[in-house]
């Protein structure tokens, strides 16, 4: 009952942060301090309690690093000129027909090779929802398709974040995730370019001619060398070089570009490696700014707050009681339901991505072997958090290109890749059963 209270508490905890428009920072400290104060009413030692705490941080360690690397080459990509050469010859191609389709693409591309759903959606979503709200398009099916594209690359880029935590928490390697996750998505994929396609031709739209990505030719040279840094990504990642030596090589040929055909001095470069980057034209501002080391230390508290939860969740064995009713659920459904019931019971609980996969993960780890769970936690949890309005995942995005929480309904990708998985689960499972 204990357990059930302590958990309780943390949830009003995360729904009054949420009504305050509070920081979920402070309510993962609240829920630290709950479940610090379990295990001392449960009769455990302090000193253990916080070490098990640092020892689940220590899990995370990598992508902590990771999230100072994705601060440094979004801010740079920004400086170079990569982001802007992809947005503005991506939307060369641009027909108001088929423009939500595009928007999709374009997001799936820009987040793969980031990986980061919240800078996709401020520069290859502000732009794509800028043209179409003019095009006269319905914003809720931009913003369904941006919400789709994000968590494209969000899901299964070699630099996502999510990714990284998933490989960490299950100790499986990321580019045999990445394969799979690519396998499993070919259906969702292809009929969410249907899905967008459909919508679009039905769309009525104005005939109103707008260029918005001049102002991208006007304060940026936009020779095909700025796009190398992306390149690079890709084609490493192709040869399974580590992610961290990918990015940091990244980072220096963007310093590089940046300094050479840019004409950014080094003192300014460093100043958008840590502080974002930033530009005295307002009007590019509102579009390009962002990036930087500090702009990751929200999500890397949200991080590693979260993760020391799960050393004392082992320890303190706050979880034993639901993770039993859980498997004998199991056995009167199937495991990948129950992990996919889990997935939006922890995404609606945690509030963000991150805490939602590692509860996610503590509830069900012993439904599946680890390679399986990993894949269907990527095919759950990491998508399905996008589609809970007050989870971050969802309502960040959607505040960045100011459009309402109805895009969900739209955002066909995020419920129709973990529904089809689940079907395909269900049925591979029922055979096993039959044998």
């Amino acid at each position: 009952m204990g357990s059930v209270i302590a958990i309780l508490l943390f949830s009003v905890s995360l729904i009054l942060c949420l009504l305050l428009n509070f920081s979920v920072v402070y309510a993962l400290i609240v829920g630290y301090i709950i479940f610090i104060t379990y295990g001392l009413i449960k009769g455990y030692d302090l000193k253990v309690l916080v070490k098990k705490s640092f020892e689940g941080v220590l899990t995370v360690k990598n992508i902590l690093l990771v999230f100072v690397l994705i601060g440094m080459i979004t801010a740079l990509w920004r400086a170079s000129g990569t982001i802007a050469f992809i947005v503005y010859m991506g939307s060369k191609l641009i027909l108001p027909s088929i423009l939500i389709l595009l928007t999709f693409l374009l997001c799936s591309i820009l987040s793969f090779l980031i990986g980061t759903s919240l800078g996709t959606a401020a520069t290859m979503g502000v732009i794509c929802v800028s043209i179409g709200k003019a095009m006269g398009l319905n914003p809720y099916y931009l913003g369904g398709a941006v919400l789709s594209g994000i968590y494209f690359g969000d899901r299964c880029s070699p630099m996502s974040t999510s990714a990284l935590l998933i490989t960490e928490l299950t100790k499986t390697n990321l580019y045999t995730n990445i394969k799979l996750m690519l396998k499993t998505s070919i259906i969702p994929f292809i009929a969410t370019c249907l899905f967008y396609l459909f919508l679009g031709l039905k769309s009525s739209t104005s005939p109103v001619s707008i260029d918005a990505t001049n102002i991208f030719k006007e304060n940026y040279n936009l020779n095909i060398v700025v796009i190398v840094p992306a390149i690079l990504i890709i084609i490493l990642s192709l040869f399974k070089v580590n992610v961290k030596k990918t990015m940091l090589l990244s980072i220096f040929i963007s310093f590089i570009i940046a300094m050479f055909f840019q004409k950014e001095s080094v003192t300014s470069l460093i100043n958008y490696c840590v502080y974002g980057f930033h530009h005295s034209n307002e009007k590019l501002n509102s579009m390009m700014k962002g990036g930087g080391i500090l702009s990751m230390l929200n999500v890397g508290l949200i991080v590693a707050i979260s993760s020391s939860y799960s050393g004392i969740f082992k320890e303190t064995k706050i979880l034993v009681l639901m993770k039993k009713y859980l498997k004998e659920f199991s056995k009167k459904t199937s495991n990948y339901f129950v992990i996919f019931l889990s997935s939006i019971i922890s995404g609606a609980i945690a509030c963000n991505q991150s805490l939602g996969t590692i509860l996610t993960y503590e509830l069900c780890e012993e439904l599946e072997e680890k390679q399986n769970m990993a894949i269907i936690l990527e095919n759950t949890i990491v998508l399905l958090a996008g589609l809970i309005p007050w989870n971050i995942a969802m309502a960040v995005p959607l505040k960045t290109i100011d459009i309402g929480l109805m895009s969900g309904l739209f955002a066909f990708y995020l419920y129709f890749l973990p529904l089809w998985n689940l079907f395909l689960g269900i049925v591979k499972e029922k055979k096993k059963i039959n044998r």
